[in-house]
């Protein structure tokens, strides 16, 4: 039975071909309560501008719970053509994400070892958790292309739909990008995990078209999402998610990173004179 969602986006991972779908996109947010909800699939690129929303824009879509394979807690299936956008993205002013933490703060894990007890007790699989120390951002080389006989599936669907007949599939990353990181908890012995976000992808191929060097671009990658992003200076938090096929597998799907605020200093309180008021 669908249900009317509002949810206000804060992740979009990296696109892969869909034979069925053209192509997929995972998206997910949290509600005005805090929980996190997951839609799966959208074609986001083959839909219409009115309905290409932006991160931390709230959306009302009608979706419901999935039957069968996708048995994660938060996952619905959207129908986008009920998709709705609603209004503009919520702004941050002069470094201020307040309006933002509001929403995406209010359910805080301690770390993934605490994701994972929740997982093993009523199937989590989405959260937000704070690093104590991000080490680094490592990018291995992967695949190149899509396997072939995919991409032909992927030909033969787009052929019956004059819309997305000529759009190309999203380029493939030949880096798999993965942070070395470590919980604010006595029991993490440290994690590597993948990072998914789609602003990664499209910032990695930006930096290809405009000439950088592969070497180039994974440096200025880690410029921004580990020098910048993760720096001491910023109050730096992970999206994490599961993997459908890979239910135990956590991937990192987008970051929140506010300016820290300035430790607040007390005004001294002003001494007593003890020398005599001569007008009393």
């Amino acid at each position: 039975m669908k249900e009317q969602l509002k949810v206000l986006i804060t992740v979009k991972t990296y696109p892969i071909p869909s034979a069925k779908y053209g192509e997929l996109v995972c998206t997910a947010g949290v509600t005005e309560g805090g929980d996190f909800i997951r839609l799966y699939p959208i074609n986001f690129r083959d839909q219409p501008f009115s309905k290409q929303y932006q991160k931390y824009q709230w959306i009302e879509v009608e979706a419901e719970k999935y039957q069968g394979r996708d048995t994660r807690k938060e996952s619905y299936r959207p129908d986008c053509d009920t998709l709705v956008m609603l209004g503009e993205k919520i702004p941050t002013k002069a470094g201020d994400w307040s309006a933002r933490g509001k929403f995406v703060l209010k359910n805080v894990a301690r770390s993934m070892e605490e994701l994972r007890d929740c997982q093993d007790r009523d199937g989590t699989s989405l959260g937000i958790i704070r690093p104590k120390i991000v080490h680094d951002l490592v990018a291995e080389p992967t695949e190149r292309k899509w396997k072939g006989s995919f991409l032909e599936e992927l030909k033969q669907a787009r052929l019956w739909d004059d819309r997305k007949a000529s759009k190309e599939p999203p380029r493939k990353l030949p880096f798999k990008f993965q942070y070395h990181f470590e919980c604010d908890d006595p029991r993490c012995t440290g994690h590597q995990m993948m990072n998914e976000d789609w602003e990664l992808g499209a910032l990695f191929w930006k930096l290809i078209d405009a000439g950088a060097t592969e070497a180039e671009a994974i440096q200025k990658v880690r410029d921004k999402f580990l020098v910048e992003m993760c720096d001491s200076n910023h109050d730096t938090h992970f999206y994490v998610g599961t993997i459908l096929a890979h239910p135990k597998s956590w991937v990192v799907i987008g970051t929140f990173w506010p300016k820290k605020s300035p430790p607040k200093t007390e005004k001294p309180t002003p001494k007593r004179s003890t020398q005599k008021n001569l007008f009393d």
